[in-house]
């Protein structure tokens, strides 16, 4: 990434005057919009923080991959927020780093394993334009003998591991911090070759950056990091990825093709009856019962929504071997849910609503109350996660009306659900705007 120039300063964010202007790229670790144009990410997540800080509104100006120098060039912002390292001899003032991360080799599991740098002699690496990864290669490309670089100057770096899954490309150059969340979608991809020492990420400041600005900038991260703001966003983004296997994910993705077809009209039924992404109730019925209608455990629990005898009853749903009465009395329970933590702000409403589905509204009240005790934020998932598997211990449940449950099991649910959900995200279609009712917002993956 080279900078030939820095844009005019714009003058220092103020309510009801300047907003804070930040220069952004879409993609896992920095920012993405939904369906509905609601936009989430770490790093917009950081920003929108920071302007509220600051008192202010935030402009959020999404490029291109590889447009970033040459938005820069000549035209005013705050800052650039785009999973970016100190830009190196263009005098480009950075922020202290919020993160530190490394490069790293991605290639199919069906190749023979890269263990050195020398072996990409000979070897194609595909890297996505305007990343450090590709200033990354092209440098060892100088280095390394008949080293091809091609640079992609479309789509996200999901895309591009995908062509790797599919063995279109050999080899990606990807961030290290992206290893874990790739997974869940290319089960296939494997990385034993670091490509790059650690690096910070930082933000870009400009070469004259507002003075003011800059400090106050940098007291935020060091303020974010250190009372914990920084790790509750990475546990909100990517806390959920370590839990599935690779067979688990490969298991899911054959039932995405084989199974889901016959159900999806139920899901997409119950959207439109409950305004649930019909993504996240299949995703949490594939956690239930694997998508099997007839499913029973030992307590009775039955159906594709594994549905309890009581609440079967009191949502009306008079079979509950039925798939279609499963899943929209499925989701109309999970709306009861959500309906009762009103005052929680998402995503952590949805994430507890589904904690609650498992072991059910009560134990959920009484696990928030261990959690004011400790002094926790019953509202947060980044909390509740630690406090849940306390209901499982005498020195806690034996003081609760609610009793003994399996909290910590409710914690692994929700995490697989978050996982199948980003997964069905990305390859399934949501409903389009005019076969949808009114939609609740949709949490971020």
């Amino acid at each position: 990434m080279t900078l030939s120039a820095c844009g005019d300063t714009l003058p220092f964010p103020t309510p009801g005057g300047q907003d804070l202007v930040v220069v952004t790229q879409t993609g896992p670790l920095t920012y993405s919009a939904d369906e509905a144009g609601a936009a989430t990410g770490l790093e917009h997540d950081l920003t929108r923080l920071l302007a509220e800080e600051l008192g202010v509104a935030v402009r959020h100006e999404v490029i291109e991959p590889g447009e970033i120098g040459d938005r820069l060039n000549g035209r005013g912002y705050h800052l650039a927020a785009a999973w970016l390292s100190p830009a190196a001899d263009t005098g480009i003032e950075s922020t202290p780093p919020l993160f530190s991360t490394h490069d790293i080799l991605a290639q199919h599991e069906a190749s023979l394993p890269l263990q050195s740098l020398d072996q990409l002699s000979g070897k194609t690496v595909h890297v996505l334009a305007g990343t450090r990864q590709a200033a990354t290669m092209q440098r060892l490309a100088q280095e390394i003998p008949e080293l091809t670089v091609e640079v992609v100057d479309q789509g996200d770096i999901l895309d591009l591991l995908e062509a790797l899954g599919e063995q279109k490309v050999s080899y990606v150059a990807m961030d290290g911090h992206l290893e874990e969340l790739a997974n869940q979608y290319v089960p296939s991809l494997r990385s034993t070759l670091k490509l790059s020492e650690a690096a910070p990420i930082v933000w870009w400041l400009g070469k004259s950056p507002n003075p003011e600005l800059r400090a106050r900038v940098t007291a935020f991260i060091e303020k974010v990091r250190q009372d914990g703001t920084l790790n509750r966003l990475k546990e909100r983004y990517f806390g959920h990825v370590r839990r599935l296997k690779q067979a688990d994910v490969e298991k899911f993705l054959g039932q995405i093709r084989t199974t889901l077809p016959a159900l999806r009209k139920h899901f997409q039924e119950a959207e439109r009856q409950t305004g649930i992404d019909w993504r996240l109730i299949a995703a949490l019925a594939y956690q239930e019962s694997h998508w099997d209608p007839f499913a029973t455990s030992y307590t009775n629990v039955r159906g594709l929504m594994m549905l309890t005898e009581e609440t079967a009853d009191r949502l009306g749903v008079g079979n509950r071997l039925d798939a279609r009465e499963s899943i929209i009395g499925g989701a109309r329970y999970l709306n009861i849910l959500r309906d009762g933590l009103a005052d929680v702000p998402e995503p952590d409403r949805t994430w507890l609503a589904l904690a609650g589905y498992n072991i059910g509204p009560g134990h959920l009240n009484a696990a928030r109350t261990i959690a004011r005790q400790l002094k926790a934020d019953a509202d947060a998932w980044y909390d509740m996660k630690r406090v849940l598997p306390l209901l499982a211990r005498p020195q806690y449940y034996s003081r609760l009306k609610s009793g003994r449950a399996r909290g910590g099991e409710a914690v692994i649910m929700t995490e697989n659900i978050r996982s199948y959900y980003d997964i069905l995200s990305r390859n399934e279609p949501p409903l389009s705007a005019a076969d949808q009712a009114p939609r609740l917002s949709r949490p971020p993956m």
